[in-house]
């Protein structure tokens, strides 16, 4: 049939830049964007960076308010999707209307992962996910001596460094055994404990939370902290309810193949709660990035437009932890060893990530050249051996790929 009406469930990075991209790439029919929240859609990312430092929401829009009207995308904010009725080809919002579709977007993101600790109460602590969190933090922060914040991953530790320039004591709760251990290499984990333990923050590494209870967190090691607030920052759940209950597969996100498509051909799954299978890793994967919401949002409106390919962007990342810009391209999912390229005494240094002798991953801090050769080098499926990746006489730039004539 005939695509004469898309809609998008979501409006973060994906379902905005899904929507764009359709515009861009000609699409003359219907296009709605639903989003649960009611503010204009906005970047996460800086939630936990520049908006902590300087709360403004004048530069987190992903487009203007005049960019939905231009383009004629029908942006409703504040909506909420409850059921879709896939027979039908309807989504049911709250407050009984429903919204028919030709084909349907899920870009239903993510939300934190709260941990079982006894006493923990999603209402009483703080979390970063939403502008409302990273407002409600920044009304708090003048206020705040000491802070308790659950994980040890990017978000946690962003806003560790950032707790800290205010001179605010932070303890950091990691369960796992290092740093960051989901998305970097041993080598990098372990780089970044000094890091953090230099700006004054203290990590607590294979300790967990057991108990809080009103000022005080219960530590597993039998500890307990006197805090004045905690941020749990444990990682998150994709939100992939309305899929279920449509029937669709969910596992760990909205299963989807190569194409981004689910197990209805009338829709598809983008962005922070798609499961789907990538070249670069290992298996079905789930991605939270921008970059991965933005490349999936433009194979999405690729193939609505007639343009039908297997999503295989690049993996890339990046984190602002103090004065170390980590930059992360490729998947270290597999790895098998790892070597180092520069001195983390300097504070500049790759760590360059091989599986059975071959590159797939290049984690830098402080070192944009070497990402950006990373990145290239990458994407044209080539690699550096370990010997010349060491070699700080080897410029990298010359190991670049020419473009084909």
């Amino acid at each position: 049939m005939s695509i004469e009406k898309v809609v998008i469930v979501g409006s973060g990075q994906a379902g905005v830049e899904c929507a764009a991209a359709l515009r861009h790439n000609g699409f003359a029919g219907s296009v709605i964007v639903l989003g649960d929240e009611p503010d204009l859609p906005y970047q996460r990312p800086p939630l936990s960076k520049e908006f902590l430092k300087s709360p403004t929401d004048s530069s987190l829009p992903l487009k203007g308010e005049a960019f939905y009207g231009q383009h004629a995308i029908d942006l409703r904010l504040g909506v909420v999707a409850e059921r879709i009725e896939r027979d039908a080809r309807q989504l049911l919002l709250a407050g009984g209307e429903r919204l028919a579709y030709d084909h349907l977007v899920l870009a239903t993101g993510a939300r934190n992962r709260f941990p079982p600790v006894k006493g923990l109460d999603p209402c009483g602590v703080m979390e970063l996910r939403t502008l409302a969190h990273a407002r409600a933090m920044t009304a708090r922060l003048d206020r705040l001596r000491h802070v308790t914040i659950i994980g040890g991953g990017f978000i946690g530790l962003e806003v560790a460094a950032l707790l800290r320039q205010r001179d605010i004591a932070v303890d950091v709760l990691e369960a796992a055994d290092r740093l960051m251990g989901r998305v970097l290499s041993p080598l990098m984990s372990d780089a970044f404990v000094p890091i953090h333990e230099q700006m004054g923050t203290r990590l607590r590494l294979a300790t967990v939370a057991t108990e809080v209870a009103g000022r005080s967190v219960v530590l597993s090691d039998g500890e307990t902290l006197d805090t004045d607030a905690v941020v749990v920052a444990a990682g998150v759940v994709p939100n992939s309810e309305l899929a279920a209950e449509a029937g669709l597969d969910v596992a760990n996100g909205v299963v989807v193949n190569d194409r981004l498509l689910t197990s209805d051909p009338s829709i598809s799954a983008i962005g922070d709660c798609a499961a789907h299978p990538n070249p670069w890793g290992i298996g079905t994967i789930r991605l939270e990035s921008v970059q991965n919401a933005v490349d999936q949002g433009k194979c999405v409106a690729a193939r609505l437009t007639g343009n039908d390919q297997s999503y295989d962007a690049l993996p890339w990342f990046w984190s602002h932890q103090g004065a170390a810009k980590l930059q992360i391209a490729g998947l270290a999912m597999g790895m098998d060893d790892a070597v180092m390229r520069g001195d983390p005494s300097t504070g500049k240094f790759s760590v360059f990530v091989y599986r059975k002798g071959r590159l797939i991953a290049v984690e830098s801090v402080s070192s944009p050249a070497d990402h950006m050769v990373a990145r290239r080098v990458l994407a044209a499926r080539q690699s550096i051996p370990k010997e010349i990746a060491v070699d700080l006489s080897v410029d990298l730039k010359t190991l670049v790929p020419k473009p084909a004539a």
